[in-house]
């Protein structure tokens, strides 16, 4: 059976950020079944089909004019680096009703970097959480104050309307819509043809102009992977600290200016992101999910992935299992580095932080 690929639109406008343009047909394009079968059909179009400048030195040459958001199923607009969009926040009449109309027949909307302002300027961010380049953000308040901007993350959106940080933000961003398409195995496996990361670690805080930190501190890299092998395993924040051979509060404010978050919030992301890749690829039951990621109960788990993506372990698994979920039987005995349940002690959560400051 042939399935009808999603059909995406990229609206380069004039002073179109060259990476930007080229990011959607890239990352898109590497998203594939198993046998080959591409998911997603991109193209490019201008206002009238007309050619426009990027600013990589080259003019766009499209094949299709603002006609073709009317059959997309998707519309993404890359950033600008000039232009009323940026100076005076307003865009062309037929620009900002063309992505109206897309938005009211029920098409997903994107921007990437400095594309924000185009979409607030089509009035398509009034009363939404969004994002942009960092450097962008102060400019963005004054022109869009109905827009609830946070410039910390790498995206931010519902299924609907979805905005990214600047530049490589757009490749995290892509990644991220073919994982709510297709699932985690599918991103993952676009994301090794970029030879990029699945998945980012924190936000964009992270990129933003700061002093150097002093040649004492040390990476919190080693810590981090650490935890990752041990996610099925009660961690405490010291533990993590000693891992990097730092004092808890070095140790705190180190891993938050690498990351863009705190270290419970990012282990509470690496339990999530595993709990969601063990329900895609195994027939472990949510039980045995729940303590292989650390979560401790089937109820922590479903809390957790409810916060994040909003639907229950068993709704998840539905959608993105790719074969007949089998109820797994039980298991003889865990292997040697996993507990065995009931848990002797619950999951670090933030409110196990206890007197550790990390907001």
């Amino acid at each position: 059976m042939t399935v009808r690929p999603h059909h995406i639109a990229v609206l380069a406008l004039d002073h179109v950020v060259g990476l930007d343009l080229g990011t959607p047909a890239q990352v898109f394009s590497t998203a594939r079944s198993v046998d080959g079968t591409h998911y997603y059909d991109v193209r490019v179009c201008t206002p009238g089909g007309q050619p426009v400048r990027s600013t990589a030195g080259f003019q766009v040459l499209p094949d299709h004019g603002l006609e073709l958001l009317d059959t997309a199923d998707t519309v993404i607009v890359p950033g600008i680096h000039d232009g009323n969009a940026l100076t005076l926040g307003t865009v062309e009449p037929e620009v900002a009703e063309a992505l109206r109309s897309a938005y009211e027949r029920g098409t997903r909307i994107m921007s990437i970097c400095s594309g924000a302002f185009v979409l607030a300027a089509a009035g398509l961010l009034d009363g939404r959480r969004a994002t942009t380049h960092w450097a962008y953000a102060e400019q963005f308040r004054r022109l869009h104050a109905r827009v609830d901007l946070d410039p910390d993350v790498l995206f931010i959106g519902d299924d609907r309307v979805l905005t990214s940080a600047g530049v490589a933000a757009g490749i995290d961003l892509c990644l991220h819509v073919i994982r709510l398409d297709h699932g985690t195995e599918v991103a993952n496996r676009a994301a090794r043809r970029c030879v990029m990361p699945p998945w980012r670690d924190g936000g964009q805080a992270q990129y933003i102009e700061q002093p150097v930190p002093k040649a004492t501190d040390t990476s919190t890299a080693g810590a981090r992977e650490w935890a990752r092998q041990r996610l099925h395993e009660p961690i405490a924040l010291r533990d993590l600290a000693e891992q990097a051979r730092m004092s808890v509060r070095t140790f705190t404010r180190r891993f938050r200016s690498e990351t863009g978050l705190s270290p419970a919030q990012w282990l509470l992301q690496q339990r999530t992101d595993h709990a969601r890749l063990l329900l895609e690829t195994t027939d472990l039951t949510v039980d045995q999910i729940a303590h292989s990621s650390g979560f401790g109960t089937t109820a922590a788990l479903r809390q957790q992935l409810h916060q994040r993506i909003g639907v229950a372990p068993t709704t998840y698994r539905r959608t993105f299992h790719p074969r007949p979920t089998l109820i797994a039987p039980p298991l003889p005995a865990p292997p040697p580095s996993l507990p065995s349940p009931p848990r002797p002690s619950p999951p670090l959560l933030p409110r196990d932080l206890g007197d550790i400051a990390v907001s």
